[in-house]
């Protein structure tokens, strides 16, 4: 179990009073593993502080601003993607085999595609597997944290850190897709403007790999 991924994927979920209680225990899980580099392990640390000494409502606030009104910061990977497209509905498929077939069951009303539950997968998968299936997403990853950082937010440095864990080197800056602008209801118009390249998980990541009996949710 890495709970690193454990770590990063607590912090991108919605904002509750348990989250700021297991502060702490955030802390001290970064530190014991410290498979992220010194910089970019205080630069979360500022944001597990930031988020435990926040008022709880204005946490939850600002968390839904961010990635649950701008479709360019949506924690939905296959958002970026597929849009509303029928192929979106395919990959869920496809990425929820990748999850069972591992020993991972989920919830049918959860999508997988879901960065938090995606990392929790991660987390139990070997580190340099996890690594590889992460860098299938560096894409999305990268302009994700591109456009938190010019919204000055402290969330930017989960996915400079996953950026950090991936396998592979992001795409430069300037080559990003840019970020949607203009009228956001018109749905179809944002899907052609921040369309993401496709993310494939390729199937025969997990071949070979120790069958979890399943995932944890707690990070000890």
């Amino acid at each position: 179990m890495t709970k690193t991924f454990q770590v990063l994927s607590v912090l991108l979920s919605y904002p509750s009073a348990d989250l700021q209680a297991a502060a702490p225990m955030l802390r001290d899980a970064l530190a014991a593993e410290n498979l992220i580099v010194a910089p970019m392990q205080s630069r979360l640390v500022r944001l597990i502080d930031e988020i435990a000494g926040a008022d709880l409502l204005d946490a939850q606030e600002r968390y839904v601003g961010l990635f649950d009104q701008s479709r360019s910061l949506s924690l939905h990977l296959f958002e970026h993607v597929h849009g509303e497209s029928r192929d979106r509905g395919q990959a869920m498929i496809d990425l929820r085999g990748l999850y069972e077939g591992a020993g991972l069951s989920i919830a049918a009303a959860e999508l997988p595609d879901y960065l938090p539950m995606l990392l929790e997968f991660l987390s139990t998968r070997p580190l340099e597997q996890a690594r590889e299936l992460l860098g299938q997403t560096s894409h999305i990853v990268a302009a994700i944290a591109q456009r938190l950082r010019k919204r000055d937010a402290g969330y930017a440095a989960v996915f400079d850190a996953l950026m950090d864990l991936a396998a592979v080197v992001p795409e430069p800056a300037g080559d990003l897709r840019p970020e949607a602008h203009g009228d956001a209801t018109d749905l179809a118009a944002l899907d052609t403007e921040w369309e993401e390249a496709q993310v494939t998980f390729a199937p025969g990541a997990v071949c070979g790999s120790p069958r979890p009996a399943g995932a944890e949710n707690t990070t000890e």
